[in-house]
C-alpha cells in the first residue's frame, strides 16, 4: 500500500480530483456511446475551455493571496473588443493587435492594483467595480456592435498546429510534443532518483518508479493519438499549447520563486509576512495586474475562436474561474492553492459540462448539477481540514514534475523562510 501510495504521490485524498476527472472522463465515455474520448471532442474541449482555464491560473494567485476578482470576464471583453477595432480601424497587424490587448491588461491591472494595494480598498469591491466599468466600456466602445478579426489573428483561439514532414497518417507535430512530454516524464523521475541518491535519502522503489513512468507515458500516448489522428487539417490546437506554457511558466513562479512564496506567505498570515520583511503591497499590486493581463489574453484567444467581438463576451467567465479554483483545492481564507490543482478543478468543470451536453442535459440541469460539484468538492476539502487531514489536492504537484505549492511548513517556519528570502 506504500508502495501505491507513492505512485500516486501520496494519501488518496491529495491525488482524488485527479481520480474524480478520470471517473468522469470514463462515465461520460460509457455513458454517451464513445464519443467523449473522440479526437473532435477533445479538440472541441480544449478549444471551448481554454479561456476559462486560463483565468484560473491568473485567479489562483489572486485567491491565494487573500483577494478575488470579479472583473475578469469584463476585462477580457473591453480587450478583445478594442485589439477587434485597432485590426479593423488602424490597420494593425494581428501580433501588434496582441500587444496592444496585453499592455491594455497591463494597464487594468495596475488601475486595480492601485486601489487594492495602495488605497487599501478590498479587491471584492474595487473588482465589482471594475465588472461594471469594463462591461460598460465594452458596449460603448464597440457601441454594442460585433466586430469581426482578420484570419491571422483567429490561428490563436482556433489554430493547430501545422503539417510538416512527410505524410504518416498523423501529425507530426503533435506527435513529436508527445514524445516530447514522454522524455520530460522520465527525465524528472530520473532526476528526482538522483537527488534522493545524493542528499543519501531512501528513494521508492524501483518498480514505483517504472509503474509511474509507464502510467503517465501511457496516458500522455493516448491522448497524442486523438489530437494527431484528428480531421485533416487538425492537431493539438494552439490555444492548449499556450495553455501549456503557462502552466509550466505559472507552476514555477509560484514555487520556486521569491515573489511567489510571498504570495503565499500574504495569503497565509499577512502580518507575520510584513513582519518577516515580505513586501505585502507589492505582493497585492502584481496578483492584481498579473490577473489582468491573463484575462486581456484570455479574451483575445476567445475572439480567435469566435472569429469575431461582441457586447456579450466574458460574461458569467469570472464565475467559472473561481469555480476552477476553488474545486483545485484553494481555501477561501487565502495561502493554499495551486497552479496545476486550478487547471484540474477547472478540467473537472470542463469535462462535466462537455459530458452533460453530449448527453443532451439542458442547460438548467448543467448548471445545477456544476453548482453541486463545486458545492460538494469544497465541502469535502473544509471537512478534511477541520478533521487534521490532508487537503485532496495538496500533494498534487508530485504527479506533475513538483510543478505544485509544496508541503506547507508550520507557521514559525514561514515567517522564517520568506524573512530570509527577502533579504
Amino acid at each position: 500500500m506504500t508502495s501505491l501510495k507513492q505512485i500516486f504521490g501520496g494519501d488518496t485524498r491529495q491525488f482524488g480530483m485527479i481520480f474524480a476527472l478520470l471517473a468522469l472522463v470514463v462515465f461520460f465515455q460509457i455513458m454517451t456511446g464513445g464519443k467523449t474520448l473522440t479526437s473532435g471532442n477533445m479538440m472541441n474541449l480544449f478549444n471551448g475551455n481554454s479561456y476559462i482555464l486560463i483565468l484560473a491560473i491568473g485567479m489562483v494567485l489572486v485567491i491565494i493571496a487573500g483577494h478575488i476578482d470579479l472583473s475578469v470576464g469584463s476585462v477580457a471583453a473591453f480587450a478583445g473588443i478594442v485589439v477587434a477595432l485597432v485590426m479593423r480601424d488602424w490597420d494593425f497587424p494581428w501580433y501588434l493587435g496582441i500587444v496592444v490587448g496585453l499592455l491594455l491588461g497591463a494597464l487594468i491591472g495596475a488601475w486595480q492594483g492601485f486601489w487594492v494595494a495602495y488605497v487599501g480598498i478590498p479587491a471584492f469591491i474595487v473588482t465589482l467595480a471594475g465588472m461594471l466599468l469594463f462591461r460598460g466600456a465594452n458596449q460603448f466602445v464597440g457601441q454594442s456592435n460585433t466586430v469581426p478579426v482578420p484570419q491571422e489573428f483567429r490561428f490563436i483561439g482556433a489554430g493547430y498546429l501545422r503539417e510538416i514532414g512527410p505524410d504518416l497518417g498523423y501529425n507530426n507535430l503533435t506527435l513529436l510534443l508527445g514524445f516530447a512530454l514522454i522524455a520530460a516524464v522520465i527525465y524528472n523521475e530520473v532526476r528526482t532518483r538522483r537527488r534522493f541518491a545524493k542528499i543519501g535519502a531512501e528513494a521508492p522503489p524501483v518498480w514505483v518508479s517504472v509503474v509511474k513512468m509507464a502510467l503517465l507515458s501511457a496516458v500522455i500516448l493516448y491522448a497524442t493519438y486523438l489530437f494527431a489522428t484528428g480531421n485533416p487539417g487538425t492537431s493539438f490546437p494552439v490555444p492548449g499549447l499556450i495553455l501549456g506554457a503557462l502552466v509550466i511558466i505559472y507552476g514555477f513562479i509560484s514555487t520556486k520563486t521569491i515573489i511567489g512564496r510571498h504570495v503565499y506567505a500574504v495569503g497565509g498570515n499577512r502580518h507575520a509576512a510584513k513582519l518577516s520583511g515580505v513586501r505585502s503591497r507589492r505582493v497585492d499590486f502584481l496578483v492584481m495586474m498579473n490577473m489582468s493581463i491573463l484575462a486581456a489574453l484570455a479574451g483575445m484567444i476567445f475572439v480567435g475562436r469566435s472569429t469575431a467581438s461582441g457586447p456579450f463576451d466574458g460574461v458569467g467567465w469570472e464565475l467559472d474561474a473561481i469555480a476552477a479554483v476553488f474545486i483545485g483545492g484553494a481555501a477561501v481564507t487565502g495561502g493554499v492553492g495551486t497552479v496545476v490543482g486550478s487547471v484540474i478543478g477547472g478540467l473537472v468543470m470542463a469535462v462535466l459540462n462537455n459530458g452533460l451536453q453530449l448527453l443532451g442535459v439542458g442547460a438548467d440541469l448543467t448548471q445545477i448539477i456544476k453548482g453541486l460539484v463545486l458545492l460538494v468538492a469544497v465541502a469535502f476539502d473544509v471537512y478534511n481540514k477541520t478533521q487534521g487531514k490532508p487537503s485532496i489536492t495538496g500533494m498534487i504537484m508530485k504527479n506533475f514534475g513538483n510543478k505544485g505549492k509544496p508541503e506547507l511548513p508550520t507557521a514559525t517556519e514561514t515567517v522564517v523562510s520568506n524573512d530570509v528570502s527577502a533579504r
